[in-house]
């Protein structure tokens, strides 16, 4: 178009679409020019760049682009719903002279006040629903495309993705030709998946990685829209820094476990449960400790580490087979037996214990990690909960009632260890009785350069207790809790982290409060503290470590 620039071929035309202003006074008035691109300047599609769009209910949402002529006659349009389904059209304009003769370009524009004007608008595309939809088009000549959004449903909001650089400009990773998921093994607790590899992958191993959802409710289009779902559901998808940790529960309650170079978060809310998992360029993968007879739904994205976009394949879904019952070993009384779970599978141990009196306790010491345990009687569920640190169980009924005792790893922890007891002579324990709290408590203001005081609960029995500390770096301190074994003793601690081993005990339990000051600390530098609790048969209580830190300038 000889003589004009882009951006006054564009005013021309979004005048003649709006009605509102005069095209003579356009091409005579620079003030008037500027005013038109200032109030449509942000409806314009940017080229090269996602952006997210936010739709009100039954408001159509309109965008403009226009190519150029001698310019890249292709373009490419990506819409992802993050939500709902909305409907969207891309309708392209054509100009025309009274006469019937085609205008070449917009040069009708030069001898416009001889000639009227009339326009011819085509729709090239138009589509509706929640999948994630493309649509590639051309034009012979310059030309004004206007992308049309409406969400019918609720007010959303959906990315737009525009590039006429087809060559270069694909900010999504490719889909293989079949984009399918396949369920090639299934048990009671786990499936196993494998999916065609994605092009993208094959040539940019480096910067693409595969990954996962898997939830009991349904199948997501996108990785946008499970997003969205979560939010809505209460939870919040929170990101993580790759140092070395086992399992971290953020301010959302939502779990995060890196292990093996795979990233998993489990977003938990009142109403949905998504498991993501994230595995690198692997084209398969075993989801574990999944619960039985029950049906998932399992998404695999192939997304570009360095866009952040995203493309979704063909989501499955499966339902796990029926958990078969468990072999019942009897429990004698009196005997501590320590179970193992290693991860693989959920692995259930089910016990039967035969009450000698009316009274019968069950203790769970938790060794590591997280268990869940029931105790059922005549069939009936008596007890069912998760259980964290030492826990003593009483319950009534009559001598020689049997009881059910099952135990298992629960599916947000692995390498889980628990010591089970039960017995029926309540009043003689082999574990020693606990405090309301096992948290040991620092005080701020008696710390100083060298030295930290603490203070925890103890009880109305005597036992001893022992005070161990532990140089550690901030950015271990996750590692170090996450592989504490709760039921290993002091002996497994070498001798210079020993501070003091001391009997404690006070009848009135509201003054059973002891304290310890720790010297020989050094400056600004950061300690675990534990202390453990030694019953008078040799079973301990270790409490919750505490991390303090010795002051910088005194």
């Amino acid at each position: 178009m000889a003589g004009r620039s882009p951006l006054v071929v564009f005013l021309y035309v979004v005048v003649v679409i709006s009605g509102c202003l005069c095209i003579s006074n356009i091409a005579s008035s620079a003030k008037l020019r500027r005013n038109l691109f200032n109030q449509y300047h942000s409806l314009l599609l940017p080229d090269g760049k996602e952006s997210t769009i936010y739709l009100l209910k039954d408001i159509t949402k309109r965008y403009y682009f226009f190519l150029e002529e001698n310019a890249t006659p292709h373009f490419s349009i990506t819409v992802t719903p993050c939500d709902v389904p909305i409907e969207w059209s891309i309708l392209h304009y054509k100009a025309h002279v009274s006469h019937g003769k085609i205008a070449d370009g917009f040069r009708f524009f030069d001898d416009l006040k001889s000639q009227s004007f009339s326009k011819t608008v085509s729709t090239l595309f138009h589509y509706k629903g929640n999948s994630v939809e493309n649509f590639i088009g051309a034009a012979v000549q310059s030309s004004l495309f206007v992308l049309e959004l409406l969400s019918t449903e609720r007010d959303t909001h959906i990315s737009v993705y525009l590039t006429t650089d087809l060559t270069h400009g694909n900010l999504f990773p490719e889909l293989p030709g079949d984009p399918r998921i396949d369920v090639t093994s299934l048990n009671h607790n786990s499936a196993t998946l494998v999916w065609k590899p994605s092009p993208s992958a094959i040539r940019n191993k480096e910067y693409i990685e595969y990954c996962l959802l898997v939830n009991e409710k349904h199948n997501y289009k996108s990785l946008c829209a499970a997003d969205t779902a979560i939010r809505s559901a209460g939870g919040k998808h929170t990101k993580s820094s790759t140092f070395p940790i086992s399992q971290y529960v953020d301010d959302n309650d939502n779990v995060m476990i890196l292990s093996n170079n795979e990233f998993s978060i489990i977003h938990k809310t009142s109403n949905l449960d998504v498991r993501q998992i994230c595995i690198g360029n692997k084209n398969t993968y075993t989801v574990h400790n999944l619960s039985s007879n029950i049906q998932y739904y399992f998404d695999v994205f192939v997304v570009n580490l360095l866009t952040n976009a995203s493309a979704a394949y063909t989501g499955t879904f499966a339902k796990t087979l029926t958990e078969p019952k468990p072999k019942v070993s009897y429990l004698k009384d009196g005997k501590i037996v320590q179970l193992n779970f290693n991860g693989k599978r959920q692995k259930v141990y089910s016990f039967q214990y035969q009450a000698q009196h009316k009274k019968v306790q069950f203790t769970f010491q938790l060794c590591r990690g997280q268990i869940r345990a029931q105790i059922l009687k005549n069939g009936k569920i008596l007890v069912s909960e998760t259980i964290q640190g030492l826990r003593h169980i009483t319950l009534k009924g009559k001598p020689n009632e049997k009881y059910i005792a099952i135990v298992k790893s629960t599916e947000l922890v692995s390498n889980s260890s628990v010591m089970v007891q039960a017995s029926s002579h309540i009043f003689k324990p082999l574990f020693p009785f606990f405090p309301d709290s096992l948290k040991i408590k620092s005080f701020n203001k008696l710390r100083t350069c060298d030295t930290v005081t603490i203070a925890w609960l103890g009880t109305q029995e005597r036992n001893m207790y022992c005070v161990y500390k532990k140089k550690v770096q901030e950015d271990e301190v996750w590692r170090e809790m996450s592989n504490v074994d709760r039921c290993s003793g002091p002996n497994s601690r070498p001798k210079s982290e020993k501070v003091i081993c001391k009997y404690f005990h006070d009848i009135n339990v509201q003054r059973a409060v002891t304290s310890e000051t720790i010297g020989g600390l050094q400056r600004d530098t950061s300690y675990l503290i534990d202390v453990y609790l030694m019953g008078n048969s040799g079973i301990l209580v270790r409490y919750h470590s505490k991390l303090v830190k010795t002051r910088k300038n005194c």
